[in-house]
């Protein structure tokens, strides 16, 4: 798995957005939140699945995974924007709007959610996966998904949500896309559509488990250990403020058991593989 993500890790490094032009800093502020790190979650997710069954194409899924990349880096840069989270710190770095300035950031944001299509476009891979692709990532990143979450999340703001309410909220912002990374990794190995049903469920549940445990994290850890801005959820409908901390860190013992039966039950090559990324995730609440 090491091995995989320092390959992911050059190639993106490799090939970082560019825009050739006399704006004093705007290609710099394009590549910054992709080279400063992160965990490379999703496109990891996506690797893994198109490593446990056709390994051969894990280099033809490198844009695909790249693109992917992006299109969660732009939603971080929005998410921090004043008008949103208002956060001066990602990734352990200024947020773009703090280092450059807000007009900059939205741009950068724009930038990488129509590049990550393009990514996709120049994959070495056949025209009709392409599409799939380019489907399973627009609809889980876009209106029925990433943006209608983050509509929500920022409209209820100081209401206080129904639990139901806020696993829709929650799992339209943050676990649709999760789901659709592996989703796309079993579209490109060709996995049957019942494995891949089941394997954007499983995202689900990991991407609603991930959501649990950031706000866990947000109560519990400071701005330097967590590498971003913390103790920023007072006015937010998180899972924390609703359960309380005790009720969120038992929500979240709850469903790591349930994404650790789900990974038991797939097929040895797709245990393996995702086992290998996850394990060290899914009781993440606990460190």
């Amino acid at each position: 798995m090491r091995e995989l993500l320092t390959s992911f890790e050059d190639y993106l490094l490799n090939n970082l957005p560019q825009s050739k032009t006399f704006h004093p800093y705007f290609e710099d502020a394009l590549g910054d939140m992709l080279k400063a790190g992160g965990k490379r979650f999703r496109p990891m997710l996506l690797l893994s699945v198109v490593k446990s069954n056709k390994s051969l194409l894990v280099p033809n899924a490198y844009p695909v995974a790249l693109g992917l990349e992006m299109l969660h880096t732009y939603s971080l840069v929005h998410d921090d924007l004043p008008s949103m989270d208002n956060a001066d710190l990602r990734r352990g770095f200024e947020t773009l709007h703090k280092k450059y300035d807000e007009v900059t950031a939205i741009l950068v944001g724009d930038a990488l959610n129509t590049e990550a299509f393009n990514q996709i476009v120049q994959a070495p891979l056949h025209n009709d996966i392409k599409v799939e692709l380019i489907k399973v990532l627009s609809i889980n990143g876009g209106i029925d998904g990433m943006i209608i979450g983050q509509a929500i999340d920022c409209f209820f703001e100081n209401q206080k949500l129904e639990l139901n309410q806020l696993e829709f909220l929650h799992i339209h912002k943050t676990a649709k896309l999760i789901a659709a990374s592996l989703k796309m990794g079993a579209i490109i190995s060709e996995y049957d559509l019942n494995i891949q049903e089941k394997l954007f469920n499983f995202g689900i549940d990991i991407g609603l488990l991930f959501q649990i445990q950031d706000d866990i994290i947000d109560e519990t850890q400071t701005t330097e250990e967590a590498g971003k801005t913390t103790q920023n959820d007072e006015s937010k409908n998180s899972f924390v403020n609703l359960l309380g901390l005790n009720g969120a860190i038992k929500s979240a013992d709850e469903l790591a058991l349930k994404c650790e039966n789900s990974l038991n039950a797939f097929d040895e090559n797709l245990k393996i593989s995702l086992t290998e990324l996850l394990l060290k995730y899914l009781y993440r609440h606990k460190n």
